[in-house]
């Protein structure tokens, strides 16, 4: 489709599920916005020319809440004439055909492989008046060189490899994904360097499996050099990335770290359960033994790192006994945070036939406890904070009471949320304020004092340029410009397969 033909259509992105697809959507934004189409406006909820899911497969009820959705938009379709209707993600991938058996009115289906299809793949259904099914086997182009629409003018997400090696029996993620293809550093540096050019100051590394980079291009230490580069890119001042697996966290890794200023006292490392006996059945490939040794020498290298975990209560098989270890490797570990899950049927993936599937009302008992634990331990850990002075990079969205109580919000360099007096200047997001901590919930930190300091920022500018931009924009024109904010944390959405 010409950027003409596509003019003043409206478009509008649903995400579900993990860190990949909400970058995936990004790139789906710049495609679109490429071809000439504008963002509708915040809760437009269906009312736009295009509709795009972005699907998730790793839960149980991921087709039935697809479908629930497809059903609502049926008869807003059927009164908007050239309305469309695009699903893609990995439960596209899986599905294909049957998206469109089930809810003809769909008009385009597209997998994790070719997202770059879909604009072509809109326009093809426009002309020739039906539904365009096309799903590719294996990656057609690294997903980084398509046009991306950044949700934040100073956080961004740079993906340095997609797809995943491993073999977990709750995961259908490298079905999906695909072998893991690593990038070129070179290509993920220039990326990093273009976005800090344009005012980015935070960057999240992103891969199903992070710190296996390098084993498609045969350096085992590719990850722990990638982390020092980034410490040499003048004005990046914080280097995230999500989610390592324990079987990769090599003692360089541990080391660039440390050594690194720029990268963040923060590690999100899945550990899924802290039963060797459960471990080995979801072919994870390490012990609890050797997770916890892992957390002793991040500590050990990083003294002030707040490390967070997803854990899946209720796994075929799991006994009371191994629900205890995995209480003990809670109580042991001291996470920060830690995303719980209760087992659920991965369609497609070897746990769903398992033997043993733990009853339902067992879940929840656990899950309960193992939540209650967690809970205590977090604000516990939050705190020892209490009296720390912290720089916090101010973020629009993070809190949503700021309105109310005249606070703002953002993220420490441990990606704590902190909520703080609002200071006398102005402050913008991507802009970094000096806080004392006075107050500690379990799952924020409060600053009641006046700021310490304030500082303006080149994030803040590109904040402000952007916001400006779009005031300027003539009436009439959508465009739709996405909310600031940090990306969020890769477990909040995550698909629990790392």
């Amino acid at each position: 489709m010409t950027a003409q033909d596509a003019l003043n259509r409206s478009y509008e992105i649903r995400t579900y599920g993990c860190q990949m697809n909400v970058h995936d959507s990004e790139r789906l934004s710049g495609l679109l916005e490429d071809a000439g189409y504008v963002r509708a406006p915040e809760g437009a909820d269906g009312d736009a020319d295009v509709v795009v899911f972005n699907t998730c497969a790793v839960r149980e009820n991921a087709d039935n809440k697809l479908y629930g959705n497809l059903g609502r938009l049926a008869p807003m379709k059927t009164r908007r004439p050239g309305m469309q209707i695009a699903v893609g993600g990995c439960l596209a991938q899986k599905d294909r055909d049957t998206i469109v058996r089930r809810a003809p009115w769909v008009d385009v289906v597209f997998g994790t492989h070719n997202i770059g299809k879909l604009p072509v793949l809109l326009e093809r259904s426009r002309i020739e008046g039906e539904a365009q099914v096309e799903i590719a086997e294996s990656l057609e182009a690294f997903p980084s060189t398509l046009p991306t629409r950044r949700e934040s003018a100073y956080a961004a997400w740079v993906s340095i490899s997609v797809g995943c090696n491993n073999t977990c029996t709750f995961c259908i993620v490298p079905a999906l994904r695909g072998k893991e293809k690593d990038r070129r550093p070179g290509d993920i540096l220039a990326e990093i360097e273009a976005l800090v050019d344009e005012g980015v100051s935070e960057i999240t590394l992103l891969g199903q499996n992070v710190n296996a980079y390098g084993s498609d291009i045969g350096d085992r230490e590719a990850f722990s050099k990638l982390l020092r580069a980034c410490g040499k890119i003048e004005g990046l001042e914080r280097v995230r990335f999500t989610s390592p697996h324990p079987r990769d966290f090599t003692d360089d890794v541990i080391a660039a770290m440390a050594e690194t200023p720029n990268v963040m006292p923060q590690l999100h490392m899945p550990m899924q359960s802290g039963s060797d006996t459960v471990l080995k059945a979801m072919r994870r490939s390490y012990r609890q033994e050797r997770f916890l040794g892992i957390i002793d020498k991040v500590r050990a290298a990083i003294p002030h790192a707040a490390i967070s975990t997803d854990i899946i209560v209720g796994f075929p098989g799991e006994t009371e006994e191994d629900f205890q270890q995995t209480m003990h490797a809670v109580r042991e570990a001291r996470f920060a945070q830690a995303f719980t899950f209760q087992y659920s049927k991965r369609p497609g993936t070897p746990a769903a036939t398992m033997e043993g599937q733990v009853p339902k009302e067992v879940v929840q008992e656990r899950y309960m406890r193992l939540s209650a634990l967690q809970e205590e331990i977090s604000w516990a850990e939050n705190k020892t904070q209490v009296g720390r002075t912290v720089d916090v990079m101010v973020a629009e969205g993070e809190g949503r009471k700021d309105g109310a109580t005249h606070r703002l919000s953002g993220r420490a360099p441990d990606s704590r949320l902190v909520h703080f007096t609002k200071p006398d200047t102005e402050v913008r997001p991507g802009d970094v304020v000096t806080v004392e901590i006075t107050y500690a919930a379990p799952h924020h930190l409060l600053a009641e004092g006046p700021a310490v300091a304030v500082r303006r920022t080149r994030s803040g500018d590109a904040w402000e340029k952007r916001n400006t931009a779009a005031a300027a924009k003539p009436a009439g024109v959508m465009l739709g410009l996405p909310g600031i904010g940090a990306p969020e944390q890769a477990a909040a959405g995550g698909c629990g397969c790392d």
